[in-house]
């Protein structure tokens, strides 16, 4: 494996009590570089209080549960990602997931309608993701999109309906990767619906990039901003850029989410704290680290 940076002891300790709202780990459909289980203890080592898995294509309640009965402790947190290989926008899949104690309803990622179409674009190096939706297609079993909003722009019925259940729930929505347009119609749609927690995820992820004035405008209607070290540490946006969109919505609109696992990437357990110490080397103090890595996190797990 590629070496990486090795957080500093301060960063560390900034972080720890810190939850991670965005892994991927092994089982996955693609190699990951740590279990679900050994990354529970790692997190239990380094007195961070644990992380939500991930998956483009399955719900992951069951696994977290059976995490938890290993380590005889509550580190991993379910989710469900409403693409299309659990029926889309399918409130069923929601509710149950809900009652199995998923945390986080993700909108549509490898199925929005703009990634989809990216897939047929996509050229070079590309992502694990894309690699394997491609490998369904050669396989006949051909994804398709996940559209929330008709043409004229308003939330499907589909979407109410799934919005409807996550605001009873309490659970957390997270928009995945819509567009612009579709993120705006959606936050306000959750917020009209009762969402208590609304997560725009990964703001600067470039099929999805927001400016720093539409991320004010989100904030402003309550939503937190998810920003993830992948996306500048492989070269998808600038670490200033990453900078001035946390500055201008500010630490309280903040959270951060690692979203490592990848082979390639650095261990998912130093996420949390080399997002620290790069936003101290940038000047951000050790209270705004705390806000973005722990406190804002421990929201999203439900802490």
């Amino acid at each position: 494996m590629p070496e990486h940076p090795v957080p500093s002891a301060r960063a560390r300790e900034l972080v720890r009590g810190g939850f991670d709202p965005y892994v991927h780990a092994a089982p996955d459909f693609a190699p990951r570089r740590i279990t679900d289980l050994e990354l529970a203890r790692r997190h239990a080592e380094l007195g961070l209080a644990g992380f939500a898995l991930t998956s483009h294509y399955t719900a992951t309640a069951e696994r977290a549960a059976v995490v938890n009965a290993a380590v005889g402790r509550a580190l991993a947190v379910g989710s469900i990602v409403l693409n299309h290989a659990v029926g889309g926008l399918n409130a069923t899949a929601v509710e149950v997931a809900a009652r199995q104690g998923a945390r986080i309803v993700w909108l549509p990622t490898v199925s929005a309608l703009g990634e989809f179409a990216e897939v047929e674009r996509a050229s070079g190096n590309v992502p694990v993701w894309v690699a394997f939706e491609r490998e369904l297609r050669a396989a006949g079993a051909v994804p398709g999109t996940v559209p929330v909003l008709d043409d004229a722009g308003a939330p499907l019925p589909e979407l109410l309906r799934v919005l409807e259940i996550v605001a009873r729930r309490r659970l957390v929505l997270a928009t995945g990767h819509l567009a612009r347009a579709e993120v705006f119609a959606v936050v306000d749609a959750a917020v009209a619906a009762g969402v208590e927690t609304i997560v725009v995820t990964n703001p600067e992820f470039p099929s999805h990039k927001l400016s720093p004035a539409d991320q004010v405008a989100l904030a402003e209607r309550g939503a937190l901003l998810q920003r993830a070290l992948t996306t500048p540490y492989t070269g998808k946006c600038t670490w200033d850029e990453l900078f001035a969109a946390t500055r201008a919505v500010g630490a309280r609109h903040t959270v951060w989410g690692s979203d490592l696992g990848q082979v390639f990437n650095p261990p998912v357990e130093d996420g949390l704290a080399l997002l620290a110490d790069r936003h101290l080397a940038a000047g951000f103090s050790e209270e705004e680290v705390r806000i973005m890595a722990v406190e804002n996190t421990r929201r999203l797990a439900g802490a």
